[in-house]
C-alpha cells in the first residue's frame, strides 16, 4: 500500500475519532497495526502529530465566530473589573457580567494548566502506555461503562446549560479528569472532559462545547511538545514525497474533523452518548480478545 493511501486512511480515522468520545489514540494505533505500519518509525510518529494539528484547526474554523465573541467579551469583562463605573455596560451577556477570572476563556486556561503540569511530569509513563495494547483495550471497555452510567445518571439533573455559566470548580475538575485520559490511552480526552463536565452539572451540549474549546490549548501544547522532541532528538530528513504524505494526512484530518464537529454538535442537542459508550465497550472487548488469542 502506498504511503499516500496510508496517509489518506489514517487522516480519515483521525478526523472521525479525535472529537468523538471513542479515543482517537486507540483508533490510530489499531489502524497502524492493521495496515502493517512500523509503530516505531520516526516519520510515522511525527505524521500522527501533524494530523492532530489538522483536527485542531477544524475546531478553530468551526467555532471562529464564537471564539471571537469570547475574546471580545473577555476584554470587556477585564475592563469592567478595573472600572466599576462600567457596570451598566455588561448588558445581558453573562460572560461579561462575571469577573474576568471566571470568564469562559479564563476557565479554559485554568483547566489547561491543571492538565498540562502533571502530564508533563508523567510524559515517560504516558509514552510507555502508548505501547501497551492491553491498556488501550481495558481503557476503552471501562471508559465505555463509566460513560454510559454517567450519561444516564447525571444528564437529567444538569443545571449548567452554557459555558458562560460555568464555575472555576467545574473547570478544575474537568482539567483533572483529562490527566486520566492522557495517562491511559483509550480513555479518550473527549470522553474524560464530557463525563467530568456532566458529573459537575453541565448539560450535554455545554460539556461538549467546553471539551472542544479545551482541546485547542491542550492539543496544541501536546502536539507542539512532541514535534519539538522529534526535532531535537531524532531529526527526520523530509523530501517531496514525505511533505506530500504529511499534507494529505493534514488536509484529510481537517476536512473530516470539521464535518464530524458539525454533526456531533447537532446530534448531542437531541441524543445522548449511549451509542458511543456501547461502541467503546465492543471495541474494548474485541481488543482484549484479540490480545488473548
Amino acid at each position: 500500500m502506498s504511503d499516500y493511501l496510508v496517509a489518506l486512511l489514517v487522516g480519515v480515522v483521525e478526523g472521525l475519532t479525535e472529537f468523538l468520545p471513542v479515543s482517537s489514540t486507540a483508533h490510530i494505533i489499531l489502524t497502524q497495526a492493521l495496515l502493517g505500519m512500523r509503530l516505531d518509525n520516526p516519520f510515522w510518529k511525527m505524521f500522527t502529530v501533524v494530523i492532530q494539528l489538522g483536527a485542531i484547526l477544524s475546531v478553530v474554523v468551526y467555532f471562529r465566530a464564537r471564539l471571537l465573541a469570547f475574546v471580545q467579551s473577555f476584554l470587556a469583562s477585564f475592563s469592567r473589573s478595573r472600572s466599576p463605573q462600567s457596570e451598566s455596560q455588561s448588558g445581558s451577556d453573562p460572560a461579561v457580567s462575571k469577573p474576568w477570572w471566571q470568564h469562559p476563556l479564563a476557565l479554559v486556561l485554568i483547566s489547561f494548566v491543571v492538565t498540562a503540569i502533571p502530564c508533563y511530569l508523567m510524559d515517560e509513563l504516558i509514552g510507555e502506555n502508548l505501547e501497551r495494547p492491553w491498556v488501550i483495550g481495558a481503557s476503552m471497555l471501562l471508559g465505555g461503562i463509566a460513560m454510559l452510567w454517567i450519561d444516564r445518571v447525571y444528564s437529567p439533573i444538569a443545571k449548567t446549560h452554557s459555558v458562560e455559566r460555568m464555575t472555576m470548580g467545574q473547570a478544575i475538575f474537568i482539567g483533572a479528569a483529562q490527566i486520566l485520559a492522557a495517562t491511559f490511552p483509550g480513555t479518550s480526552r473527549s470522553m474524560a472532559t464530557i463525563a467530568a463536565g456532566q458529573i459537575m452539572g453541565l448539560s450535554r451540549p455545554a460539556a461538549l462545547e467546553f471539551s472542544f474549546f479545551l482541546s485547542i490549548p491542550v492539543m496544541l501544547a501536546a502536539s507542539g511538545f512532541k514535534l519539538l522532541q522529534f526535532i531535537l532528538k531524532s531529526p527526520i530528513e523530509i523530501g517531496t514525497s514525505e511533505w506530500l504524505t504529511l499534507g494529505i494526512g493534514f488536509i484529510t484530518s481537517f476536512v473530516v474533523a470539521l464535518a464530524v464537529i458539525a454533526w456531533f454538535m447537532n446530534w448531542v442537542k437531541s441524543q445522548g452518548f449511549a451509542p458511543f459508550a456501547i461502541y467503546r465497550m465492543v471495541v474494548g472487548v474485541a481488543v482484549i480478545l484479540w490480545l488473548g488469542s
